[in-house]
């Protein structure tokens, strides 16, 4: 039987396409490579939305512990951590940085086994390992530093890192969701020119506007193609971020890239066994178009500088918060979610200093 150091709250899956369940998990003994975190936050995006409701495909870890991004602080370390001590405050990611990599944690519960992956963020505590945290300074709060494991390093990764905009590039962002968000504030930190803003939510598209979005497109009343051609004089833009997850708008925001080198950059996820389609003369025309993991971000380098941003009031992370949820109230943030009139929700935990 695994020893068990200590127990936490958590929601569980157990059957897709049902709620979440808050149960009590026993923490087991840490394994090297580990560290164990107080977690403040969690965030919550539609990768969650989708594996919660089945439309990841067949589910062979049921069941099993959710969320992917959350900030915290370590309270404990396995053998052979050098990172991260006890005391530090961390943002937690799904993306991988450096250090141990240890898969899976598997945690004890009244109902039996319950699976999780090397991240999971949906309970008060967390056993996760040393190249899923990275340490931030003490002035960075819990509260914004929980959108720096997914929402943001995605969103700005994809426009700074995946695409590598130049300044007076232009940049048409789809979906004002948290990662949609994130990548019209990675354009004003590129000195893109123009930023276009679609989505079909006003509120989310004033907010847009709030954070470098020189011109947007209600999706309801306009066609974006037409807008984002009518906006930069018929030739499209040099880069498109596609953060909706839905076919006809990844096939849209292909569209709207420039001949001869404009890049579409996909980082919405499609439903399991989701298609999109593209003519295959506008790659001839020189038309591009790539997915981006996570932003192909660095989170040893990429986190910090973030988090300094923030602190500094270059970057508005917390306008990013639509609202925030008790782990009881997750079914219910998870609904809101998938209505689309969310940014980007958290789930406030345990810890608050």
């Amino acid at each position: 039987m695994t020893e068990v150091i200590a127990e936490t709250r958590a929601a569980a899956l157990f059957k897709t396409g049902e709620p979440l369940r808050i149960i009590t998990l026993g923490i087991p003994r840490l394994k090297p490579g580990q560290a164990l975190v107080d977690l403040a936050y969690s965030g919550l995006c539609h990768t969650q939305v989708l594996e919660v409701r089945g439309k990841r495909g067949p589910d062979a870890f049921l069941p099993h512990a959710l969320g992917h991004e959350g900030s915290g602080m370590v309270t404990q370390v396995g053998e052979g951590v050098t990172k991260v001590r006890p005391g530090d405050r961390v943002v937690v990611s799904w993306i991988k940085g450096t250090g141990a990599d240890v898969a899976s944690t598997i945690y004890s519960s009244a109902d039996g086994p319950i699976n999780s992956g090397a991240v999971g963020t949906f309970m008060e505590q967390t056993v996760t390992c040393e190249n899923r945290v990275t340490p931030i300074p003490d002035s960075m709060p819990f509260r914004e530093a929980g959108l720096l494991g997914c929402a943001v390093p995605t969103g700005m990764g994809a426009v700074l890192n995946s695409a590598q905009l130049k300044p007076g590039n232009s940049l048409a962002v789809f979906g004002m969701g948290g990662v949609g968000l994130s990548a019209v504030m990675g354009g004003q930190l590129a000195l893109a020119e123009p930023i276009i803003a679609i989505d079909i939510d006003q509120e989310k598209l004033a907010l847009a506007r709030k954070l470098g979005a020189a011109h947007v497109v209600n999706a309801r009343e306009v066609d974006p193609l037409t807008a984002v051609l009518d906006l930069t004089g018929g030739r499209g833009v040099d880069c498109a971020v596609e953060a909706v997850g839905k076919s006809e708008t990844m096939e849209t925001a292909f569209r709207s890239v420039r001949n001869q080198g404009g890049l579409c950059v996909l980082a919405g996820n499609l439903p399991h066994g989701g298609h999109m389609k593209i003519d295959p003369f506008d790659l001839i025309r020189g038309k591009r178009i790539i997915g981006t993991w996570g932003g192909e971000t660095s989170p040893d380098r990429d986190i910090p500088r973030y988090a300094e941003l923030f602190c500094s009031g270059k970057l508005k992370l917390d306008l990013l918060v639509s609202k925030e949820y008790s782990l009881e109230e997750i079914n219910q943030a998870i609904d809101d979610l998938e209505q689309g009139t969310l940014g980007r929700p958290l789930i406030a935990l345990g810890r608050r200093a």
